[in-house]
């Protein structure tokens, strides 16, 4: 008999009935160190008081009235943003998955408004994920992804990553756009060079095609800047934005440039809760921490510690943990094993970290812990390789 939940997903049996910071407690009072803050959503940790109180003052005033009138907290939430990024506008959703879907819409209506309605095709890269939906899944190819749901959506043209000549081979009269991730989350924590984004700049202005990035997990001061691609001084003409953005309450953004949204009039697209009360006023209370005096500095130099115990471990525990590699809190441990026996010797010693593509784990940890939660982890991470050395001494 199916469960009353869709079973889409391979859950841990594990359920927590509270949060405080890095820390979630189960019904029975256990206590875990959440290095993955909801796959890089709980950017504050949980239940941040500043948070909090934003929601529980906001949710005595008003909820939802749509997009059919003004939101204060809207229009302010979108001044943040035109203020500290490259864009000029902002359209406001309730995830990266439909932020994704509005950049792909935004880009075609760009070149059909300039009298050029076969400019549709968008160059993404293998290893990418830009969420589920038909434009989503058509984009990242991955097979677990696509199988049983075609025909895909057609217009995405998938390259090799960080191939710029495949990027070259590419590009034709119906290109329109090159999609990607800075830095790729699901595909391992793989990171773009500045370099190549530069070249990749350089090629879109060369042949009048849009650059998107989807900076929906690297961004919101997860690599110690507001978004990665600060890093190269490299900006593209729409951004994904979602997960971090919103600390645990469901939000994400669509920015673009004057010109980049130009197709883009009244009646082009919508969403009924995007953009609403409670989930800006919760977004403005995030960006007002993120970009607090010091707070992306203290965001460099607590990576900095981690990465230091991570590599570490990995000197200690070569029959387990291979590399360490990413940027600022959006890091990758390598692993010899299979993932999914990190992850479980993980829950035994009660610390949660993600799997991803290129059999490693990911630790995406909340952006303001204190270096002893972080050597905490660094700790447990320990005893979880001991415990899968064990193992591999006794199958052996």
């Amino acid at each position: 008999m199916i469960s009353p939940v869709l079973p889409t997903y391979a859950r841990a049996p594990l359920s927590f009935k509270k949060g405080q910071g890095p820390w979630l407690e189960t019904d029975a009072g256990e206590m875990y160190l959440d290095m993955g803050a909801g796959i890089g959503v709980c950017s504050l940790g949980h239940a941040h008081p500043k948070l909090v109180a934003v929601l529980e003052e906001q949710a005595r005033r008003l909820w939802h009235t749509s997009n059919l009138y003004e939101i204060p907290n809207q229009q302010a939430l979108a001044e943040k943003l035109v203020e500290h990024t490259f864009a000029d506008t902002v359209f406001f959703t309730n995830s990266g998955t439909e932020a994704m879907e509005l950049a792909v819409k935004m880009a075609r209506k760009y070149f059909h408004s300039k009298g050029q309605p076969d400019k549709v095709e968008i160059i993404s890269f293998e290893g990418a994920f830009h969420g589920r939906s038909a434009a989503g899944i058509a984009a990242s190819k991955g097979a677990k992804m696509i199988d049983g749901f075609g025909p895909l959506l057609p217009g995405f043209v998938q390259v090799p990553f960080e191939d710029l000549d495949a990027v070259k081979a590419a590009i034709n009269e119906n290109t329109a756009a090159i999609l990607l991730e800075p830095i790729q989350g699901e595909g391992g924590i793989r990171a773009f060079g500045a370099g190549f984004l530069k070249d990749l700049k350089a090629l879109a202005n060369e042949h009048n095609l849009l650059l998107i990035f989807d900076e929906i997990q690297c961004g919101m001061g997860r690599t110690g800047k507001l978004f990665a691609h600060e890093w190269s001084h490299v900006t593209p003409d729409i951004m994904l934005i979602a997960k971090g953005i919103g600390g645990g309450f469901p939000l994400g953004a669509c920015v673009a440039t004057e010109e980049a949204a130009s197709g883009m009039v009244a009646g082009s697209h919508g969403s009924t809760y995007g953009g609403n009360p409670l989930a800006c006023a919760v977004g403005c209370a995030v960006m007002n921490e993120i970009l607090s005096d010091g707070f992306l500095i203290d965001v460099s130099r607590l990576a900095g510690h981690l990465r230091q115990g991570l590599e570490g471990l990995v000197a200690e525990h070569p029959d387990i943990f291979t590399f360490v590699r990413g940027e600022g809190l959006m890091l990758a441990l390598g692993c010899k094993v299979p993932v999914p026996d990190v992850v479980n010797a993980g829950y035994d010693e009660q610390i949660i970290v993600v799997p991803a593509s290129d059999n490693v784990v990911r630790l995406l940890p909340p952006l303001n812990m204190s270096t002893g939660d972080l050597d905490e982890a660094v700790w447990r991470l320990d005893r979880v390789a001991a415990a899968l050395e064990r193992r591999l001494d006794i199958s052996a």
